[in-house]
């Protein structure tokens, strides 16, 4: 047989490598349109006037953030971060579910050394969690810093089938160009209509921003859009309004910080800063949530300070807020009530669980008509 010539050969080449590719290119799955789930109907239900607050078990002397999530038979979860007071690096993240008689006893669910250890990463600390649960399964994303806060996190994912008592090894989440790091997390992910979630995020290296992580069905990511601000912004906290609108609250960033309210009008494809919205807090954690009426709540620090937690209440889609209750304030110097999270239960009433004092989780329960009634 007569060899080929090297250069049709080269491009003979080059032909099968430009065939192959296109053939990768061809078998990569396409996303649908981002679309949100619908929110439920606004709900005509009255429930009585009714509040209670109570304290989670302890599972170690320093408490961080903490998030909720509801299980397929009505129980509620609680994951938050717990660790000895004088060393960070030992926190850990921990899990109790609210059944009919009280809380469990908490669970440890992700240490630094098993998330080191399973994601073959060094870890400075563990972070933040978000919990969340979608039919059978149970999700939990948390953050893991190989360098300390100033240089943003490691997004991590492990999932639960049996409510929680046992878990997946921690997978990384492929955010950033910069080895998945850099990144942290923004409030609770929020459904789409092809049964994928989107997850609010934020940058934290070089510059801080919102940004819109869009996962599938099976957890992989498909996109990411980044909410673009003007100033620094981090951890953004998103609401579904309809099919294809979002609300996003945004925590301020830096010595001039600033909170903002962005829209989405497209399913979540492009953020714009609505600059008619006033938000009540400028620089320190809030939550958000749809409450069975329709009206949007948000939970959070008062201007000035943490030495309260307030909740508010707006009617026309966040462009005005109304306080409406203080859930606990104190004046004394060791008074900080901050990292809250909402979580609307299938009856109508919300639970809000935040740190108190850097020590304990707080956990309230209340209705719609509590939060319109009295003084705030």
């Amino acid at each position: 047989m007569t060899p080929m010539p090297p250069r049709l050969l080269h491009w003979s080449s080059a032909g099968l490598f430009v065939g192959a590719m296109a053939v990768a290119f061809w078998q990569i799955p396409t996303a649908d349109a981002p679309a949100f789930s619908r929110p439920a109907a606004a709900s005509e239900r009255q429930l009585p006037a009714e509040m209670s607050l109570a304290v989670l078990p302890t599972a170690a002397p320093m408490a961080g953030p903490a998030s909720l999530a509801l299980l397929p038979d009505g129980r509620v979860s609680a994951a938050w971060l717990a660790g000895p007071n004088d060393d960070e690096s030992a926190a850990a993240i921990w899990l109790a579910t609210l059944g009919r008689n009280g809380w469990s006893t908490p669970q440890l669910v992700a240490s630094r050394e098993s998330t080191a250890a399973g994601t073959f990463t060094h870890l400075n600390k563990l972070g933040r969690p978000v919990l969340f649960n979608e039919g059978n399964w149970l999700h939990l994303w948390y953050e893991g810093l190989p360098l300390g806060s100033w240089a943003g996190a490691l997004i991590l994912h492990s999932s639960s089938t049996d409510g929680g008592k046992s878990w997946s090894r921690a997978k990384r989440l492929s955010t950033s160009p910069l080895g998945a790091m850099g990144s942290g997390l923004g409030g609770p992910p929020v459904m789409l209509e092809d049964g994928g979630l989107g997850l609010p995020i934020d940058r934290r290296f070089l510059n801080h921003g919102g940004e819109w992580l869009r996962l599938s069905a099976t957890g992989h990511v498909l996109s990411k859009q980044r909410m673009q601000h003007e100033q620094p912004k981090q951890q953004p906290a998103v609401v579904a309004l309809d099919e294809q609108r979002a609300l996003a609250v945004l925590r301020g960033y830096g010595p001039a910080a600033e909170g903002s309210m962005m829209m989405t009008r497209d399913g979540g494809r492009l953020w714009l800063t609505d600059s008619a919205a006033s938000l009540p807090n400028p620089d320190n954690p809030v939550a958000l949530v749809r409450l069975s009426s329709g009206r949007l709540l948000l939970a959070g620090n008062p201007q000035q300070g943490k030495e309260a937690l307030q909740l508010w209440l707006s009617a026309d889609e966040g462009k005005t807020w109304a306080l409406k209750r203080t859930v606990e304030a104190a004046a004394d110097g060791g008074a900080e009530f901050t990292w809250p999270t909402l979580l609307l239960a299938r009856d109508g009433r919300v639970h809000l669980a935040y740190t108190s004092r850097r020590q304990t989780i707080k956990h309230a329960l209340f209705s719609e008509a509590w939060l319109d009634g009295g003084a705030p």
